[in-house]
């Protein structure tokens, strides 16, 4: 297994990331643990991704990945733009990447995400178990001179304890891009609570042909964590990297 304090690189994925409104905002605010606080409008992002190539990884190798979780307020990224999140979802076709990440307290399960592309039609699909969970529809055109950059803060809980780390990202943004719709196919499945309010609502967004981004080299206990997991409940210490 990947040493879980180990930086790692991923370049040139195929990424399409956004956010949207959901249809129950309830039950997506009952997703966040104690210690973190929903975004007030109750926001759900999403990224679906693929690297095609091991060449594009500094020791993850090829594979698809889809992560969803909920908008924080109170705990933005560095760049005080883009609003922390609390991931409730990990989805992933690569056992190293699933080892990785849930050595990190990141949900991990095995599935699959593929990305499809005929002309300006885009099409990401997320499948667990061969059966297709959600499938985002978009319009999009191509890259130019714009550079989209940044950092995300995400959230994952392990042995009691909140952590926290940050993201950094580069990505190349086509234009135009519109979502046309987002589809939450299986009403049974737990993830269908993230399900987008109808109408759609999109918060932010973009699809990338070419987005870039680090696994920090360490993680941060959460300032809260003492607070947000009761005494009883915890399993031990965390041992965070440096």
């Amino acid at each position: 297994m990947l040493d879980p304090a180990a930086p790692h690189l991923v370049l040139n994925s195929r990424a399409l990331f956004f956010s949207w409104l959901p249809a129950d905002p309830e039950a997506v605010a009952a997703l966040v643990p104690p210690g973190l606080t929903p975004h007030p409008d109750g926001q759900v992002f999403m990224n679906q991704y693929v690297v095609d190539d091991a060449s594009q990884t500094s020791g993850f190798g090829a594979y698809s990945l889809t992560y969803l979780g909920v908008c924080l307020t109170g705990v933005d990224a560095p760049d005080g733009c883009s609003p922390g999140g609390w991931w409730t979802h990990y989805v992933t076709s690569s056992e190293r990447i699933r080892d990785y990440a849930a050595a990190r307290g990141a949900p991990a399960v095995v599935g699959h995400t593929d990305i499809e592309r005929e002309g300006g039609n885009l099409v990401a699909e997320t499948a667990i178990g061969g059966a297709p969970l959600i499938r985002a529809r978009c319009q999009v055109g191509e890259t130019g001179p714009t550079i989209a950059s940044g950092h995300h803060r995400y959230f994952t809980a392990l042995g009691g304890q909140l952590l926290s780390a940050v993201y950094p990202f580069v990505a190349e943004p086509v234009d135009p891009f519109v979502i046309e719709s987002v589809e939450f196919l299986d009403r049974g499945h737990p993830i269908y609570a993230l399900r987008p309010e109808n109408p759609l609502t999109i918060g932010f967004g973009f699809y990338s042909p070419r987005a870039s981004f680090a696994y920090p080299g360490g993680l941060a206990v959460h300032a809260d964590a003492g607070a947000a997991v009761p005494a009883a409940a915890r399993i031990g210490a965390v041992s965070v990297p440096a």
